[in-house]
């Protein structure tokens, strides 16, 4: 499953759809754009708490998954730990694969 999460955030990422970096995010969710937040399971727990509670007060759906070096890794840059997917139809799929590989 990670090699198609890893996938999806790569062709995100080339469709200009991924936003990358804490105060990006923050941005995108504030303007309404986000539609799907990824947060790396290593961020720290101030990121963490700031970001879910933004997400949850802008009703942005968001997951906990991976780590930094991991999603760093599919994304082509190094150490970030916050993700955003702008686009609903990238969103829906990497929501979707995210639940099923954290469900087995």
């Amino acid at each position: 499953m990670r090699s198609k999460i890893d996938s999806y955030l790569g062709f995100a990422k080339r469709s200009r759809n991924l936003v990358m970096g804490y105060n990006t995010c923050i941005l995108t969710m504030n303007k309404g754009k986000l539609k799907l937040l990824i947060l790396a399971s290593d961020v720290s727990e101030n990121t963490m708490k700031k970001l879910t509670s933004i997400a949850n007060e802008r009703k942005v759906v968001y997951r906990i998954y991976g780590t930094c070096d991991e999603l760093s890794k599919a994304a082509g840059t190094v150490g970030r730990g916050v993700f955003g997917i702008t686009d609903e139809n990238f969103a829906n799929v990497i929501l979707k694969e995210i639940d099923e590989d954290q469900s087995v």
